[in-house]
């Protein structure tokens, strides 16, 4: 549902020159100033876009499923890049205690996400620590268990709020809802970002985003919020202006995170299975930590 482009970007002039890469006399693909196929990205995301929506409208439970095949793709992409990075994760606690996460959530909410990370988080330190058997000792076993954690709780326990979220009266609108305000700051900040961008906002991170996009994409993404939580989930329009701003700031935090990770790791992209935006991990750096977000302020406030 996004464009692929860096949601707060800067212009050429701020954020410097652009290598161009073409060959020959064929035109290059159009891309954005941050490097993604346009039109690959923009007919991928209205795609991606287009079924979500069908599936909460008309088969919500079939979220369920989605989510959880999406995010073991996800954490498979994010594996194979931190292990090549020289981290020696748990991969099988990684796959099969993130789906046990969220599938538990489903009939068990919360709870059973927290159970089941916990329990995973159990079999992880044990993983780790026989891994090389009885008679050698791990190496590196802080570190790696580290990023074991951290990849569990990033992917499969963040996600499992948007399977908490659908089980909940009005389950889709509140999924639709984060879905469309972390859409909404995107497009705000992509569109603000070209425009009028010439202020870094954390040029060690992410040297294309700008304060003038962090303005666009609270903007769009405040507006977004309020008419959704007022139109679709029928609910007071200030539970909107609440959320709207928090989700914007989640988002963008949630897209500079993995930009950090992936700067550590040397990649652009956590994987190449959609054209014009990276992988799955690339379309839901900013949608995971959102998804709690949305769901800790909708159960405070509704």
């Amino acid at each position: 549902m996004s464009t692929g482009g860096e949601g707060v970007e800067m212009t050429d002039e701020a954020a410097g020159p652009q290598a161009t890469s073409t060959t020959g006399d064929e035109p290059a693909p159009k891309k954005s100033r941050a490097g993604r196929n346009l039109p690959a990205a923009f007919a991928v995301g209205g795609s991606l876009g287009v079924g979500v929506i069908l599936v909460l409208v008309f088969a919500p439970l079939v979220w369920i499923p989605v989510v959880a095949v999406s995010l073991a793709v996800a954490t498979w992409e994010v594996v194979k890049r931190v292990r090549d990075g020289g981290y020696d994760v748990g991969v099988v606690p990684l796959l099969v205690g993130g789906q046990a996460i969220m599938w538990f959530a489903w009939p068990y909410g919360p709870t059973g996400a927290l159970v089941a990370f916990v329990a995973t988080v159990l079999v992880a330190m044990v993983w780790k620590l026989l891994s090389n058997g009885r008679t050698t000792a791990p190496e590196n076993y802080l570190r790696d268990l580290a990023v074991t954690v951290l990849v569990l709780a990033w992917l499969p326990l963040f996600a499992s709020f948007a399977i908490v979220m659908v089980t909940q009266d009005h389950g889709w609108a509140r999924v639709l809802t984060l879905m469309i305000v972390v859409v909404c700051s995107d497009v705000g900040g992509y569109t603000a970002g070209v425009l009028f961008g010439r202020h870094p906002m954390v040029p060690a991170i992410s040297p294309k985003k700008s304060w003038e996009g962090m303005g666009g994409s609270l903007v769009f993404g405040t507006v977004g919020s309020v008419l959704l939580v007022a139109f679709l989930l029928d609910a007071q329009w200030w539970i909107g202006l609440a959320l709207g701003p928090v989700l914007v700031i989640c988002a963008t935090l949630g897209d500079l995170v993995e930009s950090q990770v992936k700067r550590d790791l040397g990649i652009k992209d956590m994987g190449t299975l959609l054209p014009g935006h990276g992988g799955i991990m690339d379309r839901l750096d900013s949608i995971l930590p959102c998804a709690f977000v949305v769901w800790a302020v909708l159960a405070a406030l509704l």
